[in-house]
């Protein structure tokens, strides 16, 4: 076998095969099959492209990746290994051409998709050459519970059977749980297979999973801050990824897009751009990325929570193909979830998938919320061990956090759920716990349980948040279907029973931090001197909380600035300059270090996810409302002072909701009709107010509807 030392370093430049690639390669070669689950860009290509040149006849590659099987044969035929590809994609010239290199031998390594192998014409022309090795890349297509499900995959085991003498076959995926690598090996009809696993972690990514965020503002002071780096941005929808580009672009960031809503031609033109770093960042959906080979990828962020961990590991696992240091951040917020849930029912007819993918989505919402190990975590899901308490390079195992005794309000919610005979979901449970007075609380009779009101001191979202906390690390379990229920697990009685603790992560800065009462005065007397040129209120400059936000946090540039709570754009652009330069001012007379570069992550306390976001602003009057109602008018007043129709001043404190500007909403709807609301919405769906209108009560108006949709950042139409 030194012949393929031989081939490694004249064609690849390479000295040693790393990841089991020999084994893998030396199997093949002796005529064995194999199954090879290897991480992105662990090298897999290698294992089956150098087998093809130690073959005497031709090997097939079925592969899904059309847009990119014309780049992989134009970089295999320069480094010297003759390849050919079919596909939809070539001009008649173009095929014929790569048809006669076939018919001459000249071909030793064919790309094809596998539903051109459908083709009675071609499938012929196929079984009349001597093939000796058959390699499936992303295998995982072949399974209905795979993340990547292809019916074509469906029908290779019947072109492989069709062969006088069977060739040789191989199986590559980045990704596959036990239910599906078993699918993987009967589907393609592997034979006694040896199979290889080279393992799924991957050292030098960072994990990060942030909660709670305005993801906008998140997003801008990453790109702020890493202006060199490539990076992919995934949102679960095209309407997010045109409105993050449009946004992004029109700020000077060097950014594309990608998703299947554009023109072949476009999208081939926007992923060459950034194969090629004439655009450092793609928002993309997950339309995007299946056998990109760009190494140095530094980041990759999920602006929404994917569907299934195969989903986000290998979407994530596009940084850092180099080995470098890179980062896989995911920005979750509660509504990830009832996107998700609206896509799978709209693109999945099958009841038995839908039901199969629910479960999928527990598992991955489990992940956002769990406080043990992140890279533990996925590698578990995988079936593999991972053998450290701690991997020092995830969220959860980071020195800026710190655990938080949670165990009495653990044990309020079990017994909550215990009480109410389990039948009921997180929502349900949270609202007994806070003593609303709901109407199906009410006409369930739960407000007589013992449990009720027992929380009322937290918000219904924090007490769902400490929910997921405790399903995720097993406390409690939650059905994996459409509409799920809350449990008591064997783990719970052992709480109930004060035999363990319960534990949360809290970042340290959040419980820590104080503010610096000396700048907090200097920024008051700014404010207040800047008001009093202007004649109006200070709190029209800035609340309190905004100017002891900017004390605590420390923000030296625009970037920083907007994201600290209640400033938006109009009067970062007014007042920013005069308070940067301030906290400039400070700092440098204290010999404080300035950090141009460091994020800014507000958090009111250390159980309260606010899940607002920012939008792109369209029209700067509605701050102008906003400060007006802030100033004590009500909106009706408003309406009336600037001459402007009450719906147009209720759509300004729509879009001043989805900046991050109101936090109280007392006076604009009640709990219970935020719980009808998101309820109706679930029943509903999006894409017409008039079908969530149509099942609320006559009292709850559009504006209700708007306003909780805002608050919850739910996006009508996703």
């Amino acid at each position: 076998m030194e012949k393929i030392y031989e081939i490694l370093k004249t064609l690849y430049g390479y000295d040693e095969f790393r990841n089991k690639q020999k084994e893998i390669i030396e199997n093949i070669v002796e005529g064995n099959d194999v199954f090879t689950i290897m991480p992105t860009g662990g090298g897999k290509s290698i294992c089956y492209q150098i087998p093809s040149l130690m073959f005497n006849g031709l090997s097939i590659v079925i592969s899904p990746l059309i847009s990119l099987m014309k780049d992989q044969v134009d970089e295999l035929k320069r480094i010297g290994l003759p390849a050919e590809y079919i596909n939809s994609s070539q001009s008649q010239a173009e095929y014929s051409e790569a048809l006669e290199a076939i018919e001459e031998n000249r071909c030793k390594l064919l790309y094809v998709s596998p539903e051109r192998l459908e083709l009675e014409g071609f499938k012929s022309i196929l079984l009349n050459k001597s093939v000796d090795m058959i390699a499936v890349d992303e295998a995982h297509c072949v399974s209905q519970w795979g993340h990547d499900f292809r019916p074509g995959y469906r029908n290779i085991s019947t072109f492989i059977s069709s062969f006088d003498k069977r060739p040789v076959v191989a199986a590559f995926t980045a990704t596959a749980n036990e239910e599906v690598k078993k699918d993987i090996v009967n589907l393609l009809g592997l034979s006694n297979p040896e199979i290889f696993i080279s393992g799924f972690d991957r050292e030098n990514l960072e994990l990060r999973v942030l909660r709670g965020l305005d993801r906008d503002l998140f997003i801008e002071s990453y790109l702020h801050n890493h202006r060199d780096s490539s990076g992919i941005v995934y949102c679960a929808t095209r309407k997010r990824v045109d409105e993050l580009y449009s946004k992004f672009s029109k700020k000077g960031y060097p950014v594309s897009r990608y998703h299947g809503g554009m023109s072949p031609g476009e999208r081939t033109e926007n992923q060459e751009r950034f194969m090629y770093d004439d655009t450092k960042v793609v928002f993309a959906t997950n339309a995007f990325g299946m056998g990109i080979d760009k190494s140095n990828i530094r980041f990759v962020i999920h602006y929404n929570m994917p569907q299934s961990i195969e989903n986000y590991y290998q979407e994530a696992g596009r940084a850092g193909r180099d080995g470098l240091d890179s980062e896989c951040i995911l920005l979750f917020g509660r509504q990830d979830i009832t996107i998700q849930k609206y896509l799978i029912e709209n693109s999945i007819d099958n009841v038995e998938r839908q039901n199969h993918k629910y479960s999928q989505l527990k598992i991955m919402n489990d992940y956002c919320y769990t406080s043990d190990c992140l890279r533990k975590y996925i590698l578990g899901y995988f079936g593999e061990i991972y053998g450290k308490d701690s991997c020092s390079n995830c969220t959860n195992c980071s020195d800026d956090f710190e655990k938080v005794d949670i165990t009495l309000e653990a044990q309020k919610i079990l017994s909550c759920i215990h009480r109410a005979g389990q039948r009921f979901g997180a929502n349900m449970i949270a609202l007994v716990l806070k003593g609303s007075q709901n109407k199906k609380v009410l006409n369930f009779g739960l407000n007589k349980l013992s449990t009720y009101g027992i929380m009322e001191e937290y918000s219904t979202e924090e007490i769902v948040e400490l929910i997921n906390i405790l399903a995720a690390e097993g406390y409690i379990i939650i059905t994996e279907d459409k509409f799920p229920i809350a449990k008591l697990s064997n783990l719970s009685k052992k709480v109930l029973r004060n035999e363990v603790k319960v534990y949360r992560n809290v970042e340290k800065a959040i419980v820590q931090k104080d503010m610096d009462s000396e700048l907090f005065n200097r920024l008051l007397s700014l404010r207040n001197s800047t008001a009093r040129n202007e004649n109006v209120p200070p709190y029209i400059i800035f609340h309190d909380r905004t100017i002891k936000e900017m004390s605590i946090h420390l923000p030296v540039n625009k970037v920083q600035l907007l994201q600290i709570s209640g400033v938006g754009a109009s009067k970062a652009d007014k007042y920013g300059n005069m308070f940067v330069e301030a906290i400039r001012s400070y700092m440098n007379e204290k010999s404080i270090e300035i950090d141009e570069d460091k994020v800014i992550t507000i958090n009111t306390s250390a159980v309260k996810s606010s899940s607002k976001r920012g939008m792109t602003e369209k029209v700067k009057t509605h701050l102008i409302t906003f400060d007006m109602y802030k100033a004590g008018k009500s909106l009706k007043e408003i309406a009336e002072e600037r001459n402007i129709k009450l719906r147009t001043i209720e759509e300004h404190m729509c879009k001043s909701t989805y900046e991050g500007l109101v936090d109280s909403f007392d006076e604009f709807f009640t709990d219970d009709e935020e719980t009808d609301i998101l309820e109706a919405i679930d029943q509903a769906g999006t894409e017409l107010l008039r079908n969530i209108k149509e099942v609320l009560p006559e009292e709850i108006s559009y504006f209700k509807i708007k306003m909780v949709m805002a608050k919850n950042e739910i996006i009508q139409g996703l």
